[in-house]
């Protein structure tokens, strides 16, 4: 009799939706700031505001060059925050008046990519493995996946190393590690295919004269949650033992000057939480054993991200200190910039320390590539844009993008192998 109950009950609830998947998150009315900041404490009062809840969200950290920052509020935040500016003599811009309208207008799917897999639209994870699965098929002899290790949520990190002769030095892409940079693994699938079918004669060179290990997704969680549930989503999704707040940022949990110089937060609610103790993420982790293995099979590192149009390179735990080869790091940075900004789109790229151009960031994958592997040359890419549209950068937009890649890359590695280091 009681368990006749229970399944009524259950049948009961469900019908009137309480059991069901939580629906998607809507942003309807939610803004997108610029802030500009003055000083120490006007910096700590927006971070400490979106910490404290989930109605803002920082977009783009503090530009210790610019002395800006960018912000999601919510509209029933709208008021009080406007206050808070107020009160506090910060001064704003307005970036996005609709956070929806964006998410939405994003969506459109293009009807050139209804049949086959192309670069109009923005793929979820399950379409994405799909395309992997067929490239792998279709050019077996250069070729082959590579496992970095499970996620929390028990899914496959893939990646496929391209490879078409014996001997060639070696290149690492690791992209998507923040869920909601979609622009990332649409210009790592993008650029796979360019190294596998392309016929420019640059692009062939690039292509064959070096070893390629590609992760096209490599927070594979975090991204399916971004499809599926919460288009703003950015960390991991493994649960913290004593607090309700989910996931860490996994680009701040390598054990390379791990939560040093505030440029992490021990927060569980902050966006760029750095995890209880380093590698506590099992992507981290993986990506920590897996790289450790290969560590002979690769000279270069490069981590896909957005946005704000920088190449960042170590260190990133200090301003004060710069590689012994920082000279040459920014001569390639340098290359990489001038060849994005020759394009017809004249887009321009800063480059530099991340701690120096950027902000102070701890424990991140690019760093502890150079610091504990001994690599000499690895990269951050923000790409595009600068914030008009930030993380939700319009499809239309993911071609000309690639296309500042490649010639950036092109640039980058054949300046890299001049100074000696391929």
């Amino acid at each position: 009799m009681r368990l006749l109950w229970l399944l009524a009950t259950l049948v009961a609830l469900t019908s009137a939706g309480i059991l069901k998947d939580a629906p998607k998150e809507r942003y309807d009315n939610f803004r997108v700031y610029k802030l500009t900041i003055q000083n120490q404490f006007q910096l700590s009062v927006i971070e400490k505001l979106a910490e404290l809840t989930k109605k803002y969200n920082i977009w783009k950290e503090f530009d210790e060059h610019t002395k800006q920052l960018d912000i999601m509020v919510s509209p029933e935040e709208l008021s009080r925050f406007q206050n808070l500016l107020m009160f506090n003599n910060i001064s704003s811009e307005l970036m996005i008046e609709n956070v929806q309208e964006r998410i939405d207008e994003e969506q459109v799917t293009a009807t050139a990519d209804s049949g086959t897999f192309g670069w109009t639209k923005y793929y979820e994870l399950e379409e994405i493995e799909a395309w992997l699965d067929e490239v792998l098929a279709t050019y077996p002899a250069v070729t082959e996946e590579f496992i970095v290790g499970k996620s929390y949520e028990g899914r496959t990190i893939r990646g496929i190393k391209i490879s078409y002769k014996t001997g060639n030095p070696g290149i690492f892409i690791e992209s998507n590690i923040h869920a909601r940079e979609w622009i990332t693994s649409a210009s790592a699938t993008w650029f796979i295919n360019q190294l596998l079918t392309s016929k420019e004669a640059e692009v062939r060179n690039l292509a064959e004269s070096y070893d390629w290990h590609i992760v096209p997704v490599f927070n594979v969680d975090g991204f399916e949650h971004s499809h599926k549930k919460d288009r703003m989503w950015r960390k991991t999704r493994q649960p913290h033992a004593t607090n309700a707040c989910i996931g860490a940022d996994a680009n701040r949990n390598f054990d390379s000057h791990w939560l040093e110089n505030n440029g992490a937060s021990n927060n569980p609610c902050s966006e760029t939480f750095a995890g209880d103790t380093p590698g506590s993420e099992p992507e981290a982790k993986a990506l920590v054993e897996y790289l450790t293995k290969i560590k002979d099979q690769f000279s270069v590192y490069i981590s896909f991200h957005s946005y704000g149009q920088y190449l960042l390179s170590p260190y990133g735990h200090t301003k004060e200190e710069f590689p012994e080869n920082y000279d040459d790091i920014l001569t390639i940075g340098k290359a990489f910039a001038d060849a994005i900004e020759g394009l017809p789109y004249g887009t321009v790229y800063q480059y530099g320390s991340t701690a120096d151009v950027l902000y102070v960031a701890t424990g991140t994958s690019v760093d502890w590539v150079f610091n504990e592997l001994d690599k000499k040359i690895g990269y951050t890419i923000e790409y595009r844009d600068k914030g008009r549209y930030g993380f939700i950068l319009p499809p239309v937009q993911i071609i000309p993008n690639c296309e500042e890649l490649m010639v950036g890359m092109l640039a980058l590695i054949e300046k890299t192998k001049e100074l000696g280091y391929l």
